[in-house]
């Protein structure tokens, strides 16, 4: 009875806030077309041409034949590792669930690779933060090698509980059905299928954002600047450190602002990898204690090496 009763409060709570944005959306049409706009042209400029090449290849690698019985352990795991965490997001969760459908990693190792094999992509930070952004290269690998100090230790911590785990292989029977195929073009099919997600996600969040974020600033005597970075940061990354740039450059919590809106990652990315990991039954939680981890460490790393 008491499992019901939460069923029908945790219904009645998501029609609330459901209806709530319907609403908010009606009666703010041009700011929630404004912030749709803004986060698809994010999504064309930033994300796009950075995570789409990527995006294919790695898919097309995962696709091609392996012998799963003769890799030895630590190989997978940092095949998991290097493609996963040097793609973008959510080519970690992509990579981690392809994996697992191969027979690669158990559930367990899924688990705990989702969480530590999950990083923006070089292509991103360098080009598009530390290039545009900061206007200076080598702050963009320092916050990238910041990023990957951080993940790395994480790694390891997730590698030493997996390495007291039995190295059994998952019964085909509990792998879901491959249909044989041509690797290059099912990589394109799929990652088709992830770009749809993410643009969806990019959009809808930038949109959300930009309307609490006014909704909020005409209710309380906050300054927009302030709350719309804030609010841009909680539901879409690139959104966040676009607005953090728009309204901070120069200061000097400029660099370390944007590292700490990168760590966060922001619910739209939160999202694709929760929409992926759940096709495979994955368990979320080391990856929210390994977003807990980033956001504590990677600004801290940033500030030293900056």
């Amino acid at each position: 009875m008491i499992e019901g009763m939460h069923a029908r409060l945790y219904n009645v709570i998501n029609l609330v806030v459901i209806w709530g944005l319907i609403i908010l959306f009606i009666l703010q049409p041009s700011i929630a077309h404004a912030g749709a706009k803004a986060g698809a042209q994010l999504f064309i400029h930033a994300l796009l041409p950075y995570l789409l090449p990527y995006i294919i290849l790695t898919q097309w690698l995962l696709k091609m034949p392996n012998r799963t019985q003769k890799v030895p352990k630590w190989r997978r795991f940092l095949k998991a590792y290097v493609l996963g965490s040097f793609g973008g997001f959510p080519v970690g969760a992509v990579t981690v669930t392809e994996m697992m459908k191969n027979g690669e990693l158990s559930q367990k190792q899924s688990s705990l690779l989702l969480a530590a094999c999950h990083a923006p992509g070089p292509m991103f930070i360098i080009g598009f933060v530390g290039t545009e952004l900061f206007g200076n290269v080598s702050a963009g690998w320092k916050l990238l090698a910041a990023i990957h100090i951080a993940n790395v230790l994480f790694f390891l911590l997730a590698v030493l509980f997996l390495h007291r785990e039995d190295d059994t292989e998952i019964p085909l029977s509990q792998l879901p059905k491959k249909v044989k195929g041509m690797p290059l073009l099912d990589a394109i099919k799929e990652s088709s299928t992830i770009i749809v997600l993410v643009a969806t996600t990019v959009i809808f969040f930038s949109s959300l954002g930009t309307v609490l974020s006014t909704v909020f600033t005409s209710a309380f005597t906050v300054e927009m600047g302030i709350s719309k970075t804030f609010a841009l940061s909680i539901f879409e990354m690139t959104s966040g450190v676009q607005s953090a740039t728009d309204h901070f450059y120069g200061s000097p919590i400029f660099p370390f602002l944007v590292a700490a809106i990168i760590s966060m990652n922001g619910m739209s990315i939160h999202m694709q990898v929760f929409v992926i990991a759940k096709t495979c039954n994955i368990s979320m939680t080391p990856y929210v204690i390994g977003r807990i981890w980033s956001v504590i460490l990677v600004p801290v790393i940033f500030y030293l090496i900056y």
